[in-house]
């Protein structure tokens, strides 16, 4: 059984207490936040569970084998390593790093340790993505035209990041799983309203060698929540509405069709195809319920992770090139390569 070290205990951090408290193979063992009344929830809860305001006590306890990282992103590079190189597996929060090169570096120490680094991108641990890349693995949807997503909400406001790492990191992550290519480029614009604020309204556009491209709108001022996007093929094209309820993913048999006229090249003809709409059985099992399973497993097993640090790295690289793309208004901005 692994036991388990939670640092934060804020947004993010009582749900992952609270399915690695339930997932069979791995016991919570402690609890790190600074403030003495969130830690005084956790005693309410889970009396069995050791909490601590100093993260290093929490770090050095024997009785943890993982440690998940729920902290601003500004300091996950500093507790992370810390944990690494006491030769713990590490869980982040997403993003991974709040830099290319502290993701590079808490890899390879991840590697030197032998231990297992992973990135929490729920998203991913979700059955309505693994539906979605498993359509376009099998090639159900034709060649891919766009994919379009709007992530909008009031709030939350984070004082360390704009809202391309708060919001649009999420469907960066769910791009980096699902489609079979990396983006190239990324141009980015967006503005702030509320003074000496990071950025809260954001729109990215990600260019890729194949006739492809992505498009975000992130935004925390929006009047409702939206979490919907659009993914186009030839052959079908998919809406994943992440607020609705049931039928999250709606599969329709619908497109173009683009033949050559042979009298002419000039001339091209366009068939347009409407077919029928299914919906596919999802099952409901929550996402960080998923991950957490995978997590252990990939320790005990000694096996990639699905989101492990490699993937956290590709994805702060473009949000890197987004950031100097949000600095010159919107000039495309190439992502680095993925080597190391």
């Amino acid at each position: 059984m692994i036991g388990i070290g939670v640092i934060g205990y804020g947004y993010w951090g009582p749900n992952l207490v609270r399915n690695f408290a339930e997932t069979p193979e791995a016991r919570m063992v402690a609890v790190s936040d600074l403030r003495h009344e969130r830690l005084a929830l956790v005693g309410q809860r889970y009396p069995g569970v050791q909490t601590t305001k100093d993260y290093r006590e929490l770090v050095a306890d024997p009785r943890v084998d993982a440690v998940a990282i729920a902290t601003p992103v500004s300091t996950h590079f500093e507790f992370a390593m810390h944990a690494l190189r006491a030769g713990k597996h590490v869980l982040l929060e997403k993003p991974l790093a709040a830099s290319s090169e502290e993701a590079c570096r808490l890899i390879e120490e991840a590697e030197r340790q032998r231990v297992v680094l992973m990135v929490d991108h729920p998203f991913v641990y979700t059955t309505a993505i693994r539906k979605i890349q498993e359509l376009i693995a099998s090639n159900a949807l034709g060649t891919i035209y766009y994919y379009d997503s709007v992530r909008v909400n009031l709030g939350l406001f984070q004082h360390d990041v704009n809202v391309i790492w708060d919001l649009a990191v999420h469907d960066l992550s769910i791009i980096d799983y699902v489609l079979p290519w990396r983006p190239r480029a990324v141009s980015a614009t967006g503005m702030s309203h509320v003074p000496g604020k990071p950025e809260n309204i954001a729109y990215l556009t990600l260019f890729f060698d194949s006739p492809l491209m992505a498009h975000i709108h992130a935004n925390w001022l929006a009047p409702v929540k939206v979490r919907r996007t659009l993914i186009g093929g030839s052959r079908r094209m998919i809406v994943y509405d992440d607020v609705e309820p049931s039928e999250k993913v709606k599969v329709y048999d619908r497109g173009l069709t683009l033949n050559n006229n042979a009298e002419t090249v000039y001339q091209m003809l366009i068939g347009y195809r409407s077919g029928d709409m299914w919906a596919p059985h999802l099952d409901m099992t929550e996402a960080l319920r998923v991950l957490a399973s995978h997590f252990v497993s990939a320790i005990e097993d000694k096996a990639p992770a699905l989101t492990d640090g490699e993937a956290g790295l590709r994805v702060v690289r473009i949000l890197e090139a987004a950031s100097q793309s949000l600095l010159e208004r919107g000039r495309p901005i190439e992502i680095a390569a993925a080597n190391r």
